[in-house]
């Protein structure tokens, strides 16, 4: 039956939050009741109105909406405009990592010795293979040393070798600031910083071992491995896209580099199996700009209907789906999101990707509606002057989203 003009505006009332369900009118003869026809038109509606806010006389909305249970689009506004992703990039690169990876890839530093031990010297060198793992930290180092120290080791005549051939040189990502907070990007990392080599002979030296030297060399295919210290996909994941850190990125950027397999890999072959994960969902990867891992680059230019395909993919392929979800922000729980949409409907049934940069604020991921639907979203707010106000309008979304 076609509803009256006052049904509908009970329903975009209903839907804002000003009605409960089930409303009857006065006279006791309307009464809202809705099928999911008339919710998807509703929340249209609804979403429609926000458009309206004063924040786009002076910045820029790109706005996607796909309801994942009816494997359809609900509502799309700029959708198909290049906009910087900020940190909701990272879901482009986590995506592509569990499909090409696997949630059971490991992140290795090894630990490897060359030449004899006579006596309590070996006679030749040390060598330290990094494998980008941003979690290593002092418990993996004291095995490291305890390993050197169970075969009789005291003193090195060779040198302690920092194997960093995993991935290249360069220590930066393409497009970021120089004036930013940026990680260094090295596969051999000691609790996240570039000192593994100095804080690796402090600890050796409190166990009686020492180096004649330090110094960079790939690591010879004769040398024989004494430990290797690993950590899975899973838990880079929940760091990275939690709390939006964005070394984990660009460690997960770079093992799909690795890919490769060969030697000083570098964005160029991590961007081979981007493009490759882009063509497979049907889009033409020319018509994007990937720059790095993390969304940090100023050179990175995704779409929100990109992303918001990404969300499908991944919802359709559960090997991909169940680790990825568990790693995105719970709305008013944890990580990013952890002060946000609290006691509203969108508590507990958002798990989203937060993304900032200067003048750009993005949001990205899944939201359960209240009939029970599961919706992809991707929301990008560009050219803002008021960071505070962006989040606002994104917690008014996923709020209509959850109703």
């Amino acid at each position: 039956m076609r509803k009256t003009w006052y049904q509908h505006i009970l329903m975009v009332l209903w839907l804002l939050g000003g009605l409960p369900l089930n409303v009857e009118a006065q006279t006791d003869t309307v009464k809202v009741e809705r099928s999911d026809a008339e919710w998807a038109q509703a929340l249209t509606d609804s979403l429609t109105l926000l458009l309206n806010d004063e924040l786009f006389t002076t910045s820029q909305l790109g706005l996607c909406v796909y309801d994942l249970t009816a494997d359809t689009a609900l509502f799309v506004h700029n959708a198909r405009q290049r906009m910087r992703p900020a940190s909701t990039e990272k879901i482009l690169t986590a995506i592509t990592a569990l499909s090409e990876l696997g949630s059971d890839y490991r992140f290795f530093t090894r630990l490897y010795v060359s030449g004899e031990v006579r006596g309590n010297t070996l006679h030749g060198d040390v060598y330290v293979k990094g494998g980008f793992d941003p979690t290593f930290g002092k418990s993996d180092l004291q095995q490291f040393t305890t390993a050197l120290s169970s075969r009789g080791i005291k003193s090195v005549k060779g040198a302690l070798c920092a194997d960093v051939s995993m991935k290249d040189t360069l220590k930066w990502g393409m497009g970021w600031c120089w004036d930013d907070d940026n990680p260094t990007l090295t596969p051999l990392l000691y609790l996240g910083r570039d000192v593994f080599m100095d804080r690796m002979r402090t600890m050796a030296r409190e166990r009686g071992i020492t180096f004649s030297t330090t110094k960079v060399a790939d690591c010879p295919s004769d040398a024989v491995l004494l430990k290797a210290c690993s950590t899975p996909l899973s838990k880079v994941l929940e760091r990275m896209m939690k709390e939006s850190d964005n070394l984990y990125a660009e460690a997960v950027f770079y093992a799909l580099a690795a890919k490769a397999g060969k030697p000083y890999a570098t964005r160029k072959d991590a961007l081979y199996l981007i493009e490759k994960q882009i063509s497979a969902m049907g889009f033409d990867p020319e018509k994007y700009s990937v720059a790095d891992g993390s969304g940090l680059s100023l050179y990175n230019y995704l779409t929100p209907e990109l992303e918001t395909a990404l969300l499908r993919y991944a919802y359709t392929h559960r090997h991909v789906y169940e680790p990825f979800y568990e790693s995105l922000p719970i709305a008013g729980v944890d990580g990013t999101l952890k002060k946000r949409m609290k006691d509203t409907p969108a508590h507990y049934n958002v798990r989203a990707k937060t993304g900032t940069l200067t003048g750009v604020y993005s949001l990205a991921g899944y939201a359960t509606a209240a009939n029970g639907h599961h919706l992809a979203f991707c929301i990008i707010n560009q050219g803002v002057e008021s960071g505070r106000i962006a989040r606002e309008f994104q917690d008014k979304v996923c709020v209509l989203l959850c109703r």
